[in-house]
């Protein structure tokens, strides 16, 4: 487990946050872990708490030097949001194929409810928003390769995809109707866990000001210190 700690009192009272350090706590040293259960979505995921008393960690456990530890957690973030924009991009995916298949079974009227013009675009909207997600995690993703930071361009792709999963989910259950609100179809659960992605690794909000930041020179990327090895893909 990585655990964050202030370890400068003086600035811990000014909540100057490069007082903060990362450590790696082992759960021998006295760590209690426990499941969170009742969850809105997201159900399979192992979500948990943690808590510790009197735990002691020695200085060799410490992750960077003393006073990076904000930077880790931020860096940590970059990658969270990665994979949340990816797993955003499959919801949108997920939420299109249900759609269509199911507007080709269900009639109304003598023919099949995606020959509504109002269905029709709720169904464009979610190919929009899949293929433009799609693009947006790729493209941080061939600069994660490339060694490049990719603060800006990630928490671009995260709002985005969550934000089109949210939508997309909210129209499958409007194109599934009543079978919508029931768990005879997986839209009721692309619903649930749509929310969740929205909320967690930074809301739509923090996205917003990062994007306005980089707009107006507030913030700048300043080089990757350690890269990993370029990922190879067979041939």
């Amino acid at each position: 487990h990585l655990i964050y700690a202030w370890t400068d009192l003086d600035k811990k009272k000014r909540r100057d946050h490069s007082g903060m350090s990362c450590f790696i706590v082992e759960r021998e040293m006295g760590l209690q872990t426990g499941t969170i259960h009742g969850k809105l979505g997201i159900r399979a995921g192992n979500t948990g708490w943690v808590a510790m008393n009197d735990v002691r960690v020695p200085v060799e456990n410490m992750l960077g030097q003393e006073g990076e530890g904000f930077k880790i957690a931020m860096s940590a973030l970059d990658n969270g949001r990665y994979t949340v924009a990816a797993g955003s991009t499959g919801l949108v995916r997920a939420c299109l194929e249900s759609s269509m298949k199911y507007c080709k079974e269900r009639q109304a009227f003598g023919k099949p409810i995606g020959e509504y013009q109002l269905v029709k675009e709720m169904i464009a909207q979610m190919v929009r928003d899949y293929d433009v997600s799609r693009l947006l995690y790729l493209k941080v993703g061939w600069m994660k390769n490339e060694g490049l930071r990719n603060t800006r361009e990630v928490a671009l792709a995260k709002w985005y995809a969550c934000d089109a999963a949210e939508k997309a989910a909210a129209d499958a259950m409007e194109i599934h109707g009543a079978y919508g609100y029931s768990n005879e179809y997986p839209v009721e659960r692309y619903f649930r866990n749509s929310k969740a992605a929205v909320i967690y690794e930074g809301t739509r909000e923090i996205q917003k000001l990062i994007q306005a930041d980089y707009a107006l020179g507030n913030r700048i990327n300043n080089p990757v210190r350690k890269t990993l090895p370029k990922w190879q893909p067979d041939e």
